[in-house]
């Protein structure tokens, strides 16, 4: 589900100044139209891993653990990057170019062990003059001179400069679409009008370099890095039902070449509301040898709280899925993540090892959001 996933895009929402989605503004003639999310539709590609303009909410989301390149000394880095796209409400047919109809969003973070916090950069702009860009034909995405770009090789380009932190890393797929839910459509909530197009590229070899500015050293200077990256694309223009305060989402790659998509949407109490995984191989077909791999329970192990927001993260998390208990650990306690230059929340984006009985058998990303601020419009 995920960068940041639907509660995080309710704050994308008002932060564009679009009208609340409940019963009342959905029965007034003037609100603002949106697509529906509806199940049976046949994704096509590449045309869906562009841009969905009709659409309230869409996202795109790269994680992953780079490690340092042949040669090179480092421990492993932990990298996010998310491109947003919010509609606001404006009609797309309004002729004046002024007309803020589309805006963007797009963070980006690395976890550096040693550094005790997590290195971030974001950016906010509206589309259109030159200044953003999400094209409808395929993957390209651009806000200022942050991109990322899906070309005729199937190779994921992403560009990120800042003072903080530099990126440029391709990623390369390995396997087709993996479509989530139903033929992608993901249900968030027990009605169907909560749901998501949504589908996941689990397998990305990266490739490239990050350079971020250290206390003793200021100037940015690059480590060439390696490693596999998660991808996910959503798009939606429903919001979460009324009781979620908030949501737990993991993307793992293990040892054996499987990957995991789980996730659990939560009430205020802590209780699951919907729940949902997917178990795939190397091949993606499904592993169900070992129980109902749809079967997901999240079941906290720690919690670091955090000295800013005061939020209390359980960072360290126990999985059963199926049969199968899974332990998540992160790389380091303080992944949070405070968005006050763009989409204006705080969640938690960490990368995490996975262990099995006391065994590493893989790591990937652990999203928490819900527990700075429940999201209320």
């Amino acid at each position: 589900m995920s960068a940041t996933r639907r509660q995080l895009l309710r704050a994308l929402a008002l932060a564009a100044g679009a009208a609340p989605l409940t019963a009342s503004a959905r029965s007034d003639s003037a609100a603002p139209r949106f697509a529906s999310v509806t199940p049976g539709k046949r994704l096509s590609f590449p045309r869906d891993h562009g841009a969905h303009p009709d659409f309230r909410i869409e996202w795109w989301y790269l994680t992953g653990w780079m490690d340092a390149s042949a040669g090179e000394a480092g421990a492993p880095i932990g990298l996010q990057i998310t491109f947003f796209r919010v509609a606001t409400g404006w009609q797309r047919d309004h002729t004046s170019r002024f007309a803020a109809q589309q805006l963007m969003f797009a963070h980006a973070a690395i976890a550096v062990p040693g550094r005790g916090r997590l290195i971030k950069a974001e950016r906010a702009a509206r589309i259109g003059l030159g200044i953003a860009q999400a094209d409808e034909t395929d993957t390209a995405l651009r806000i200022g001179n942050w991109q990322l770009i899906r070309d005729a090789a199937d190779r994921y380009q992403a560009r990120i400069s800042d003072s903080a932190l530099s990126i440029s890393i391709d990623f390369q797929a390995q396997r087709p679409p993996l479509l989530q839910g139903e033929a992608g459509f993901s249900q968030k909530g027990p009605q169907p009008v909560q749901a998501s197009y949504y589908y996941s590229r689990p397998w990305l070899a990266a490739r490239g370099e990050i350079a971020w500015a250290d206390p003793d050293r200021p100037r940015l200077t690059p480590r060439t890095v390696q490693g596999h990256a998660w991808f996910d694309h959503e798009w939606s223009s429903e919001l979460l039902d009324a009781q979620a305060q908030g949501w737990d989402w993991v993307g793992l790659h293990l040892a054996d070449g499987s990957a995991l998509t789980a996730f659990q949407v939560r009430r205020a109490d802590g209780r699951a509301l919907w729940q949902y995984a997917r178990w795939v191989d190397a091949e993606q077909r499904e592993i169900r040898a070992q129980g109902d791999t749809a079967m997901v329970t999240f079941e906290p192990l720690r919690h670091w709280r955090s000295p800013r927001s005061g939020a209390s993260w359980p960072v360290a998390q126990r999985l059963r899925v199926g049969t199968r208990v899974i332990e998540l650990q992160p790389m380091f306690d303080d992944q949070e993540l405070e968005t006050r230059g763009s989409t204006g929340i705080t969640y938690w984006e960490g990368a995490v090892t996975v262990t099995e009985a006391g065994r590493t058998i893989g790591r990937g990303y652990l999203e928490l959001t819900g527990y700075a601020q429940a999201m209320r419009i």
